[in-house]
Parts: structure tokens; C-alpha cells; sequence
């Protein structure tokens, strides 16, 4: 209940012990590999032949010492047709990648915490045209960076709130750039320790005014930062805690952190990045052990493994369950991998591309850089990091590997070439979306 824009969370609980979590873990069914739904490429209308490419494909990458290794994973109609590991995990110790490698996910955190906050919608705790200042009050009454005809900025009030949607969406504006800010405001906004929350550190920033008005521009930023705030405020429980115990457990999704344990380390896969004329790789970062941090960013910062990320995104694909766990409605999903900003531009991706509430979604593969169906959703990370989802198909792609700067390279396009040119059975003449929500055409 809202007391004069209190807030009292409904689903704070202490939290879980470690040794109670390890024991949830181990009882649960994780996804090893001998229980991997796994099925031939021929009994879910593809080519085995024709996915041999795909192995090819990447292979052509560490051949042309352009990557040290790529985890490759390709599912169709709930089975997984095509899961490869290539390469090395940590070329310089000759550590070939495997399967169950662990990579840091980069911006492929961003469709999970989203996730973590639409089920709080479905509780009932917020509209997605409500303001967050509804559970985050620092952040209400924002001012907007203008500029005249002359160039000179000036500040005016926002026309609207940020609202949920805003944030979930990349049009609430909170990245202004950083020669519009007083040196005040530069200091407290970006004052950072490794100790600190992600609400301690975001506090600073409550009175920077925002780039633009909210809502009428797409701008890839700080976005899902708040998102992750307002998981936090809503939850009464740390993101970490919250992402564990009411998505990763119930998933039997095992290898996905915050914090990667020391036990898991030799799995972690080294951070490579181009280097010279001809791009070829050398060491950014060996696999190392680091302590644990109490900042659970939004924006980036978990870890996983390809079927950990399958496993999550086959839940959103059926329509927010799997295995007899729910976590959302199919409604829901549906509304989450809907365009939400018309015709605005999602420049990082390119063009034909429209965006949802943690998604990119094709609208166009007319002007998209890849052959996949409307409708597919989609997003990567910084460290090359890529995973999409075709729900006519009934397809998912995922794409794991480390590299610190990926523009000079196709592999993520060859993911959906490799993948999509082995399908002999199409759907695309059929009208459907997520399972257990029909498209009406």
C-alpha cells in the first residue's frame, strides 16, 4: 500500500544462506550435458549438412587468428541441434574452449534484469506509464538540456516523467554528455568504488538533467541501470539475491553470476582484442579470480554459460515458462518483444531494427544486416557477446566468445546465416509468435 508516495516493499525476506543456496542448487535439474534436449536437426525440419557450415563458419574466425574460440549454440522447436565449442578458452596456457566455458556477458545482462522487473509488473506494482519517481522520488521533477539556434544550451523543465517504460525502452534521456554538466555534477555523478552499491553510486545522479525530453528520442546509455534500481526498491532484495533465487534457481541455471565463484574460474574464458593492421588477437585478460563486489549493475556485469542463456531465453520463447516453471505470462512476453519507439533508430544495430522492453526487434530485414524473421528479438554485449530469437522459427542462436572490440568482424551475422540457410522446414507461412499466444493474421 502507497502512503503519500511512501513505499513499502512486498517482497522483502532475509536472505538466503550460501550454503542453503549451494544445497537448492545441487537439488535441482541444471541443464548438464547429458540431459540437454538434444535432438537431430532432421526431427525439427533442418540439415545436418548444411549446419556443418555453421562449424565452418566460426572455424574461419580462430583460423584467421581473429578470435581465440567461440562457443556456437543453435535450438529449434525446444531441442538443441548444433552446440559447439572452437578454439582456445585461454590460448597463451593452451586451454581449449569447452562447452561449459563461462564468458562475461556484457549488455546480454540487459534482457534478464528486464525481465526481473516485468515480473514485479506482474505483481501489480507499477504501470508502464507510471514515473519512476514513484519508488525512486529523487528523480522527479528532471530538467532537459536544450540548445537554440546558436548552439547555446540551456535548461528547461522535462514536459513528461521518466516512466517505467522509458527506462526499459532507452528513451528516458539520463545520459547527458558530459560538457553540459557542472563540475559539481560531473563529481558526484561519476564518484565510484568498487565497494559500493549501484543505488550509492546513482545517488549522485539524481539531479543531472537529462539529454533529451523522455520519450522522444532512442539513446543506448545508463538505461537499465534504473531498471535494476527499481528491482531493488520494488523487491526490498539486492539484484544479485533477487536474479538468483526467482530466475536462476527456479531455471536451474547454475553458471550465471554477478560474482563467478573461485571453483568456477578455470572455466572462465580470456578477454582477447584486436591488435595491428590486421586486427589479429592478442591478451587483454587472463582468467583471474576477483573479489566479490556488491555493485549489481543492469547495464552489464553477469556471467554465464551458452546454456545457462539458453535456457532463459527458451523460457521467453515459450511464452515465459519452461519445464513447468513460470515466470511470466505469455502476454506479457508478447508486450516485452513489441516495438515500442515507432520509427526512431536503434543505431547501434542498424537499421530495420525496432526495440522493446529489454529487446531488439526486427521489423525490416529488407535493411537489416541479417536474415531473420520480423519479429525476431534480440541483443549482444560489448565483448562480442550475441544471442537472437526467431518465435516463428521457433529458433534460437547464441554466440559466446571474448573480444574487446568486435566492429571489424561478421561473426555475429554469420551466427544467423549459418543457422538460418540450414532450415528445410519453415515456418514462416505460418501465423505464429511466442507459444501459448497465438499471432492472428
Amino acid at each position: 500500500m502507497l502512503i503519500h508516495g511512501a513505499v513499502k516493499p512486498t517482497l522483502r525476506r532475509p536472505a538466503l544462506s550460501a550454503l542453503v543456496l549451494a544445497l537448492i542448487a545441487l537439488a535441482l535439474p541444471a541443464l548438464a550435458a547429458d540431459r540437454l534436449p538434444m535432438a537431430k536437426p532432421e526431427a525439427v525440419g533442418m540439415s545436418s549438412e548444411r549446419l556443418e557450415r555453421l562449424s565452418a563458419m566460426m572455424q574461419r574466425f580462430v583460423d584467421d587468428d581473429l578470435l581465440a574460440g567461440t562457443v556456437t549454440l543453435v535450438a529449434r522447436k525446444g531441442k538443441i541441434v548444433h552446440f559447439e565449442a572452437q578454439g582456445y578458452r585461454h590460448r597463451e596456457a593452451n586451454e581449449p574452449m569447452t562447452k561449459d566455458s563461462i564468458f562475461v556477458l556484457m549488455s546480454m545482462t540487459k534482457p534478464i534484469v528486464s525481465t526481473a522487473l516485468m515480473m514485479l509488473y506482474e505483481r501489480g506494482h507499477f504501470l508502464l506509464d507510471e514515473p519512476i519517481s514513484k519508488y525512486l522520488p529523487e528523480f522527479a521533477d528532471k530538467q532537459v538540456i536544450v540548445s537554440d539556434d546558436d548552439g547555446n544550451t540551456m535548461r528547461v523543465d522535462a514536459l513528461r516523467p521518466i516512466t517505467f517504460r522509458h527506462v526499459l525502452t532507452h528513451t528516458a534521456g539520463v545520459d547527458p554528455p558530459d560538457e553540459a554538466l557542472t563540475e559539481e555534477e560531473r563529481r558526484s555523478g561519476n564518484e565510484a568504488g568498487r565497494g559500493e552499491t549501484l543505488q550509492q553510486r546513482y545517488a549522485g545522479r539524481a539531479k543531472w538533467p537529462l539529454a533529451f525530453q523522455p520519450g522522444e528520442e532512442w539513446s543506448y546509455g545508463t538505461s537499465t541501470n534504473y531498471v535494476a534500481m527499481l528491482v531493488e526498491k520494488i523487491s526490498g532484495e539486492s539484484l544479485d539475491d533477487y536474479l538468483r533465487e526467482r530466475i536462476f534457481l527456479p531455471l536451474g541455471m547454475r553458471d550465471t553470476h554477478y560474482n563467478v565463484p573461485e571453483s568456477k574460474i578455470d572455466r572462465v574464458a580470456a578477454v582477447y582484442s584486436p591488435s595491428g593492421e590486421n586486427n589479429t588477437i592478442e591478451l587483454r585478460d587472463a582468467p583471474a579470480y576477483k573479489e566479490p563486489s556488491q555493485f549489481f549493475p543492469g547495464t552489464h556485469g553477469l556471467s554465464s554459460t551458452a546454456t545457462d542463456y539458453f535456457t532463459f531465453q527458451q523460457m521467453i520463447l515459450n511464452g515465459g515458462e519452461l519445464k513447468g516453471v513460470r515466470l511470466l505470462s505469455p502476454k506479457t512476453v508478447n508486450l516485452m518483444i513489441t516495438n515500442h519507439i515507432g520509427d526512431k533508430s536503434v543505431y547501434i544495430r542498424g537499421p530495420g531494427y525496432g526495440f522493446g522492453l529489454g529487446y531488439s526487434v526486427l521489423m525490416d530485414p529488407g535493411k537489416a544486416l541479417e536474415p531473420l524473421t520480423p519479429g525476431t528479438f534480440a541483443w549482444g554485449g560489448a565483448w562480442g557477446t550475441y544471442f537472437w530469437v526467431d518465435p516463428v522459427e521457433e529458433m534460437i542462436g547464441v554466440m559466446l566468445t571474448q573480444i574487446s572490440s568486435y566492429r571489424h568482424l561478421n561473426v555475429r551475422q554469420m551466427l544467423s546465416v549459418g543457422a538460418t540457410q540450414a532450415i528445410i522446414d519453415s515456418n514462416s507461412n505460418k501465423p505464429f509468435s511466442v507459444k501459448g499466444y497465438e499471432k492472428l493474421r
